[in-house]
């Protein structure tokens, strides 16, 4: 019993919570300094834990920390800011 008990206490600890993950479509990125750019914007948000830049899928993927969030408009303004544009916005 305290072994089982052990094991789900384990892998509760274990899961990152997530308040929110974006999906950004962005246009105009086509290589690694395009995500490297991204990145670095996004690397200053109090309220952004992680970002995933996919440059086949030209999509950004945002993941705030619980109890975070991101307005589309700063979104929106960040990306800009990179010298990209916003395409499509997309939480889940």
């Amino acid at each position: 019993m305290k072994y089982a008990t052990i094991l789900v206490m384990t892998s509760l600890l274990s899961i990152q919570a997530y308040a929110a993950e974006i999906n950004v479509k962005v246009s105009g990125m086509v290589c690694s300094m395009c995500a490297q750019g991204i990145q670095k914007k996004f690397s200053n948000e109090k309220s952004v834990e992680k970002i995933k830049v996919n440059l086949d899928n030209k999509l950004v993927q945002i993941l705030t920390k619980d109890g975070q969030n991101i307005s589309d408009e700063k979104i929106k303004e960040l990306i800009s800011e990179a010298g990209y544009n916003v395409a499509e916005i997309e939480r889940k």
